[in-house]
This record gives structure tokens, sequence and C-alpha cells, in this order.
């Protein structure tokens, strides 16, 4: 059986939930599309989740990566097309880390695709009644740096695995603590996810 590395992130700034926490729980041990589901939660600390992502890929050896982020404020699902080689943020870390556009990697590409199906996701997420669109901005923050990390190690190590980030919305119980958010239900956006995961090749 192949194997499926489903990231997500712990809670940051003012969200005290992170719904990608409350998927990567619900999922992880799954058995979806012939995919076993390895799932891992990354720090928000632009020293640390570049590297937690790329430890993760070493020890579970996935058949393809998918990292999951929460766009608060966003009302769709969102499948990401392009990391972008820069670290850039005017909101703190989890440890007040704030870059302010240094490169990801020194030698790195100025951007990598998404090596994901992700207009196969949309399609597929669109039929089953959920809001989804391709997202041409990942944004500079952890997101864009995780996505960039796995894309890159695969590009340098000349590896064909499918790895890319999709954003999701606010959860019901995030949007009530927080205020004026868009949001799903928790189990509309982990259905979401094993929507996607149906699409993996």
């Amino acid at each position: 059986m192949k194997t499926l590395l489903l990231t997500g992130f712990e809670p940051f700034l003012d969200f005290p939930i992170n719904p990608t926490n409350h998927i990567i729980e619900d999922l992880k041990g799954e058995e979806i599309n012939g995919f076993h589901i390895e799932g891992r939660i990354l720090s928000v600390d632009y020293n640390k989740s570049g590297y937690e992502i790329l430890e993760y890929i070493n020890d579970v050896e996935p058949d393809a990566v998918i990292s999951l982020g929460l766009a608060a404020g966003r009302y769709k699902v969102t499948p990401e097309r392009i990391a972008i080689n820069c670290n850039e943020s005017n909101e703190k870390d989890n440890e007040g880390n704030t870059p302010e556009g240094q490169p990801i990697q020194e030698e790195g590409p100025d951007g990598l695709f998404s090596t994901l199906p992700i207009k196969h996701f949309v399609e597929r997420l669109q039929s089953k009644g959920y809001p989804a669109e391709v997202s041409n901005t990942a944004g500079t923050y952890l997101c864009n740096h995780v996505m960039y990390q796995a894309l890159y190690h695969f590009h340098m190590n000349n590896q064909h695995i499918p790895s890319g980030f999709v954003h999701i919305p606010a959860s019901h119980e995030l949007a009530v603590q927080h205020g004026k958010l868009p949001s799903w239900s928790q189990s509309d956006l982990t259905d979401a996810v094993r929507n996607i995961i149906q699409e993996l090749p």
C-alpha cells in the first residue's frame, strides 16, 4: 500500500484553534484511495517547520505529500499552484520571528509549482458541493515556506513525488471564538480533504 504524508499546523497568531489539527487527528491511520495516511503536525516557526517537513518525509518515505493550512478569511478550499522562494511576514510566527524577504533556499529557483493534481481536486470538490478554486498565492508565511521546502527537496533529489499545499477555511468552532470569519463545519472540512485524497494518482 502507498503512503500519504498529510500535515497540518499548530494554532498560531490569534487563532486558538487550527482546524488542520482536527483533520490530521481524524484521518491519520485511515486508508483512502490505496493510501495509508500518516498524519503529522508542524510548528508555526520559520526556524523549525522546514526541517520538520523534511524529517517527516525522510521518516515516512511517502508516495505523496499534502500539507494543509488555515487560510482564515477564505471561504473556499484552495489548492495552491505555486510556492515562492521568499520568507516575509508582517505577523510574527509563534517564536516571534518576522523575516523580511530572505530566500528560503539561497540557490533555489524563484518558484516551484505544486505537483499535485490541483485542478482535479477543485473539480471533485465542486462536484460534491464544496466551494473550491485554485489559488495562485500561498502568501509568504509558514504555509508557503513548508510547501517550498518539500517541493525543493523532491526537485533536488529528482524524485517524482506528488507534493503541494491546500489551504482550508476556518471551522465553525474557530469562527465562534474568533469573531468575523467565514467558516465550514469541521466534518465538512475533513470530508473535503478525504475527497482530495481520492484524486491522488
